[in-house]
């Protein structure tokens, strides 16, 4: 039977095979003139590997027992000895001859002991040699309590030292492979290996960047680590900007790495408004693609009520700035307020940005950015207050203000309102003229502007039905309608309430406006203990207006009524001053109710609190925050 034994390679210096203590003198010649024998650079044939240097028929010997004979014998002997490689030396792919060889594959040579002839005569073409000083790729002390490594990672020509049972605890492809002591990796680059390693060890993922994060992704899903793809893609997400955003989901989408194509998309999203600008890259997106962004950042994170403090005390949408010295009292509370109802409490969420004016300004939402654009700028040189045309936006998904193209025309008393993707400013101080902003272009253009003789400042706004409505007036209330795309106002009816109006809120198709009882000219009335409210609702199709209730009281609410600013969620409006806030629930049942509390719609008998120390307006708006705990919880701990 013919014995199996690994093949062999024959190295220049070394006796041709022949009877033990025999010298070759062909091979000798050959050495002496300078020329190699052919047979000394093949390697050998199966009758040439079980010539072995004791000449018997005995098996190999293994490195650490020829490194032994090697320092035994003489100088003299030693250089006449046959140096015989198996075919793992040379590949670095089989087996060893021990076990002593295969728990030590690589170590290295003591430096006191003299150089071998086997490091001397190792072929220079092996693509598996470790190349010297190759850090480990775990840190100092980490892999020191697994003791010594038992196994060798070969991939492209380089060689990796490490842990069986740390690879195996978190790796199927690992663990089935644990009877190896040389195991070569293939699909995987020697930088992604080593970080993945790294991440084995530590539990950390270092050195991720953009341009190596597909790699290391891949490599971890083909070594089956799916804790070290999801780590490896938090790593990079905070790298990710607008110049290398589009190229991550390219490579993500071609080799089907999901975590990194959502990790793209949720940049993208989180900065909508920067990509929307951006043609190289929203340019680039599908169509299927944009919807998507759009719709991961209107869903994102929970729906929440917010209000913006804004003016000095007592000062009501669509009244003349005072003094300018108001704005200066009122900057130090210029905050945004978040309502927390695990809680019960409203916390501070953030503050208005350097510039902002603080008064006289309008406010909207759009795209789950909040937006502030107008008001009544400090005082210049010469003591007097200016209307400003900044605009700012809030970004809730970084929590950071940034500013876009100011307003063609400086407004204050500017009623805000997002419509299809745009933003109106609508009049202002004595202004009839209305412009859009276009956010994917960053441009303001003007519209149609407000009828002539319409009002002087615009007391409420609103959106419904993909359309525009807006009233005011001083003798009378007036509605107008806007529609864009006729880009035309036209007059609606108004009903015949002749009460002082708080505010108009759109939901479910209707407007609802919310007046305080009293006369317009009786305001101690209004506000008097007697006082309550009367709720109206339009229908924006039939064009009718029906009572919903009258003469409420606000459960809990002081003996004088303030006016009062008022946001739709979930079905319920809110209606939120300094004094407190309130949900007035409609009714779905009556197209119309009575004098009587009940049929039309009522508010709960709860009321919840509001910011404490607020000097300012409360308006109130819903703006969807991310799921993670906020600047006053942080506080708060």
């Amino acid at each position: 039977m013919e014995n199996s034994v690994a093949p062999c390679v024959l190295y220049p210096g070394d006796d041709c095979p022949g009877a033990p203590g025999e010298d070759s003198p062909p091979l000798r010649a050959a050495e002496e003139e300078g020329v190699a024998s052919p047979a000394a650079q093949t390697p050998c044939s199966l009758s040439a590997s079980l010539c072995f240097s004791s000449g018997d028929d005995s098996p190999p010997q293994s490195l650490a027992s020829a490194a032994e004979g090697d320092a035994a014998s003489p100088p003299s002997s030693r250089t006449e000895q046959r140096v015989v490689e198996t075919q793992w030396e040379v590949s670095c792919a089989g087996a060893a001859s021990s076990p002593e060889e295969r728990a030590r594959p690589e170590e290295p040579a003591s430096p006191e002991e003299p150089e071998s002839r086997h490091e001397r005569a190792r072929p220079v073409e092996s693509e598996c040699v470790e190349e010297l000083g190759e850090p480990l790729p775990w840190s100092l002390g980490v892999g020191s309590a697994h003791g010594e490594p038992d196994l060798v990672i070969e991939v492209s020509g380089h060689r990796l030292r490490a842990h069986k049972a740390v690879l195996a605890a978190r790796s199927d492809y690992f663990r089935a492979r644990a009877s190896r002591d040389v195991l070569r990796v293939q699909g995987v680059s020697f930088a992604a290996l080593r970080l993945l390693l790294a991440d084995a060890y530590s539990g950390r993922m270092a050195g991720v960047r953009p341009d190596n994060v597909a790699e290391v992704v891949a490599g971890a899903r083909r070594l089956q680590l799916p804790g070290a793809a999801q780590r490896a893609t938090d790593a990079v997400a905070p790298q990710l900007s607008l110049a290398n955003c589009y190229e991550v989901l390219s490579t993500a989408k071609r080799q089907r790495l999901n975590e990194l194509r959502d990790a793209a998309y949720r940049f993208m999203s989180d900065h909508y408004l920067e990509v929307l600008r951006e043609p190289a890259v929203f340019g680039r997106l599908s169509g299927a693609e944009r919807d998507l962004l759009l719709r991961r950042r209107l869903c994102a994170g929970r729906a929440c009520l917010l209000a913006a403090a804004l003016g000095p005390v007592g000062e009501r949408s669509g009244s003349r700035p005072q003094s300018p010295s108001g704005d200066a009292e009122a900057r130090g509370d210029a905050a945004i307020y978040c309502y927390h109802s695990a809680a019960g409490e409203w916390r501070e969420l953030t503050r208005l940005p350097e510039g902002a004016p603080a008064r006289g300004c309008g406010l909207c939402v759009l795209f789950n950015y909040l937006f502030v654009a107008g008001g009544v700028a400090p005082a210049g040189p010469d003591g007097r207050a200016r209307p400003s045309d900044q605009v700012f936006c809030y970004n809730p998904a970084t929590d950071s203000w940034s500013t876009v193209r100011p307003l063609r025309q400086a407004r204050s008393q500017v009623q805000l309102l997002a419509l299809d993707g745009h933003l109106y400013a609508v009049g202002g101080e004595c202004l009839l003229s209305v412009e859009r902003y276009d956010p994917r272009a960053d441009r303001w253009s003007a519209v149609a502007p407000l009828p002539r003789g319409a009002f002087a400042v615009a007391h409420e706004a609103a959106t419904c039905n993909g359309e525009i409505y807006v009233s005011g007036g001083s003798l009378f209330y007036r509605l107008l309608k806007y529609d864009p795309r006729r880009d035309e106002w036209q007059e609606c009816p108004c009903n015949s309430s002749r009460e002082r109006s708080a505010d108009m809120v759109a939901l479910d198709g209707f407007l609802y406006r919310f007046d305080l009882s009293g006369s317009r000219g009786d305001m101690q009335a209004a506000v008097g203990p007697a006082g309550g409210v009367s709720v109206f609702r339009y229908h924006c199709l039939a064009k009718q207006w029906s009572q919903c209730a009258a003469h409420l009281r606000p459960p809990g609410s002081p003996a004088g009524l303030q006016p009062f600013r008022c946001a739709a969620l979930d079905g319920t409006i809110y209606c939120v001053n300094r004094m407190g806030t309130w949900r007035f629930v409609p009714s779905q049942d009556t197209e119309s109710g009575s004098s009587d509390v009940g049929p039309g719609g009522s508010f709960e008998p709860e009321p919840l609190g509001a910011p404490l120390d607020v000097r300012g307006v409360l308006f109130p708006f819903v703006l969807n925050l991310p799921e993670k705990p906020d600047r006053g919880e942080q506080d708060g701990a």
